[in-house]
């Protein structure tokens, strides 16, 4: 496959990727010229700067996946590349040692002014009255996001002899606790601390999320730290509160437009201003590109990537123990959705030990194959949940630890029932017909005929299937009681000819048959 590598990644990045596919490293396009190129690739790298809005997605017309090579997806429109089953990746743990570092930096660099001193010695200058410091143990710092960055800079903040407050609707107060953080509201973290750091995603609950108001709390003489994302600090609010002695400093890494021409910071005092660098360390730059590069890999093999930023996140664990029933999950969708007469109502029941699993996976490649069969859109983990509901389709998910004489067992069940399991070395077994039991290896066709239980019926269908030179693989019969209503199920290795099936359908036993493609 085509690789574009839009903005610069490492070599040990790029080395992943050439390894498997052909990659061109067109690095300063303009806007026009990228709008040009995108579609010709089957995945694009990007860092920050290059837009991946709706119109290039829509313009990406081959586009696979997105890889961010950085944590945040502020240059991704995610819902447009979800509509379009565009999966987007990014590198949550390249950067994280490397920004937590470089908010540390800038927290004391500000704390003792260490620029402004630098700038005025350089100067011939030796004003050591006017560069008096605070120091920071035992003073307070509050973190406004308490993910991997965040819970990285509380644990360095503990050994500077530091109390550390934090914010994060989604951390658990005992997680909080395991790195000496203790959790409070949003609102008394940044009234309550001396130094206020924000580590959160730009979206529009947090665009100016310390604004005018919010900073009008904040204790006479805190510290402002942002390695986060410019928007998230109202810029001219931050600057007022510093030129009027109202904040001791700040130190601000992102601007809301970069780079900052205009920002009100940039004649600020007391301020330490770096460009985006949170994640510029050699180290950290292989990190993220080989980060980055395997979750493309994974993704263009077929595999399930483990930062997929808008698809089922898979731990290794779950991923090992799901990964050779997601497959089998397609293909019962697929099967479904060729012999049911309805697919508005579903349920995905998860049984045995696969049920200690998170099922979203599961029931995201059950409703693409269904939805295969039905749309010319593109399809795939990503998109099907979405264009499930648009059509309609309601999906539950059960799970339950009884799956009978099963390790595990995946059934789809609606206006009719298909099941399945895997076998030992990953083999795909269909088990369950409606509400017959069978153990059947599935093939690319099939055929599946409900008829009365009558002599000779199978051998005519036999016949027919031999003088048009189709080859019966495997058989199953199942039946409720003999001479009643039976299903057939034929493993073919060619497909049914249309003339075929109809000489099939007329005999006067059949009472349904189903041509099935799988794959």
């Amino acid at each position: 496959m085509r690789v574009l590598v839009a903005e610069p990644l490492a070599a040990e990045g790029l080395d992943l990727l050439r390894a498997e596919h052909e990659v061109d490293v067109r690095t300063g396009l303009s806007r026009e010229a990228f709008l040009a190129a995108v579609p010709d690739y089957d995945a694009i790298l990007v860092r920050s700067q290059v837009q991946l809005d709706a119109p290039a997605l829509a313009a990406a017309t081959r586009l696979i996946v997105v890889g961010r090579a950085g944590v945040g997806v502020d240059n991704v429109d995610l819902e447009a590349a979800t509509r379009a089953g565009v999966t987007v990746v990014n590198a949550p743990t390249g950067n994280t040692i490397a920004a937590a570092e470089h908010t540390l930096a800038l927290l004391y660099a500000v704390a003792r002014r260490i620029a402004a001193a630098d700038a005025s010695l350089r100067r011939g200058e030796w004003k050591r009255g006017a560069f008096t410091g605070v120091e920071l143990r035992g003073k307070t710092l509050g973190i406004v996001g308490l993910g991997k960055i965040g819970m990285a800079i509380a644990d360095r903040a503990r050994a500077m002899e530091m109390e550390v407050i934090g914010h994060d609707p989604f951390v658990t107060a005992e997680a909080a606790a395991n790195h000496g953080v203790a959790l409070f509201e949003r609102a008394e973290v940044i009234a309550r601390c001396d130094v206020l750091t924000l580590h959160v995603p730009l979206t529009r609950t947090t665009r100016n999320l310390l604004d005018a108001a919010a900073i009008a709390t904040m204790r006479p003489g805190a510290i402002v730290l942002n390695v986060a994302r410019g928007g998230v600090v109202d810029e001219a609010a931050l600057a007022e509160a510093l030129r009027d002695g109202r904040l001791g400093g700040a130190g601000v890494d992102v601007f809301a437009s970069e780079p900052p021409r205009d920002s009100p910071l940039l004649d600020a005092p007391n301020t330490v201003l770096t460009p985006h660098l949170g994640a510029s360390t050699a180290e950290a730059q292989v990190r993220v590109a080989v980060e980055a590069a395997q979750q493309v890999l994974d993704v263009l093999a077929g595999r399930p990537a483990r930062y997929a930023v808008n698809a089922p996140i898979l731990t290794p664990e779950t991923a090992r123990a799901l990964g050779p029933f997601l497959p089998l999950a397609e293909m019962l969708g697929q099967l479904y959705a060729q012999i049911a007469s309805s697919v508005e109502a579903l349920t995905l029941e998860v049984a045995g030990e696969l049920a200690a699993y998170d099922s979203a996976p599961l029931a995201a490649s059950a409703l693409r194959g269904l939805l295969e069969t039905v749309t010319e859109e593109r399809v795939n983990q990503v998109n099907a949940p979405l264009l499930a509901r648009a059509r309609g389709i309601n999906l539950v998910e059960r799970r339950t630890p009884d799956a009978g004489r099963y390790a595990s067992l995946v059934t789809l069940e609606g206006s009719t029932t298909v099941g399945g399991t895997v076998a030992a070395g990953g083999e795909p077994r269909i088990v369950r017909l409606g509400e017959h039991w069978l153990d059947m290896q599935p093939a690319h066709w099939m055929l599946i005929t409900r008829h009365h239980d009558r002599p000779g019926t199978i051998g005519r269908v036999g016949t027919i299937l031999g003088e048009a030179d189709v080859n019966i693989s495997a058989m199953h019969l199942a039946r409720s009681t003999p001479r009643q209503d039976a299903f057939m199920i034929l493993a073919l290795d060619d497909p049914v000819p249309d003339a075929v099936a109809e000489r099939i359908r007329a005999l006067d036993a059949i009472l349904d048959l189903w041509v099935i493609r799988l794959g």
